[in-house]
């Protein structure tokens, strides 16, 4: 989450099935490797040990589950492409790429889903934090779903704005800092607004 997921609902075992310590190691460790590794030896170690974070997570997972969710497979590979890429061409540029391919990414299929599926992602991910008993129209969950996308494709345009606008260092911040909370105080948001409509029942 270092970019951080959505829960999908394929597989033996679902996001909104996984212990929450052990989905927040999987989102979080490999970004705060990376931190980490950056503030000690520099961009290229970071690269360097953030693949071999990931490679960890998908091996973690498919121990745990004989398959690696989709969303961890398509962070790993954008990882190690773009992570190759800097280290072979000695050129931070493509690892800075990264969050704003995979959180593009994520907008498209958010925006796929108002037309593909049962139900809108947002819907799936909400539903899935705050439990079953959500009721919403579906317009409403369409026009929720219409707000990550927005919010996933203006996060992707800031990190490009900070990875290129500014030093390094302060990318590195903002990566670790800004992209996790930004999510977090979004989902937040819009799970207050949801208990605050009457909803969803507060939990007591």
């Amino acid at each position: 989450m270092e970019d951080r997921e959505p829960p999908t609902d394929s597989g033996a075992m679902r996001a909104d099935e996984t212990p929450g310590l052990m989905q927040t190691l999987f989102v979080l460790g490999p970004l705060a490797a990376f931190f980490i590794a950056f503030k000690l030896a520099g961009i290229y170690v970071a690269t360097a040990v953030l693949m071999a974070a990931m490679a960890i997570v998908l091996a973690i997972d498919y121990l745990r589950g004989r398959r690696i969710p989709p969303l961890h497979a398509v962070s790993a590979a954008l990882i190690f492409v773009l992570g190759a890429a800097t280290l072979l061409l000695h050129d931070e540029r493509f690892i800075k790429w990264k969050p704003t391919v995979f959180l593009w990414l994520l907008g498209f299929v958010f925006l796929a889903s108002t037309w593909i599926g049962e139900r809108p992602f947002a819907q799936r991910l909400l539903s899935g934090a705050l439990g079953e008993e959500t009721s919403l129209p579906r317009k409403r969950w369409v026009a929720l779903n219409f707000a990550w996308v927005v919010f996933y494709f203006a996060l992707g345009a800031a990190n490009l704005f900070v990875a290129f606008r500014v030093s390094t260092d302060a990318w590195v911040v903002f990566k670790m800092f800004g992209l996790t909370g930004a999510t977090f105080v979004f989902v937040l948001l819009q799970s207050v607004w949801l208990v605050k409509a009457g909803k969803v029942p507060a939990r007591g």
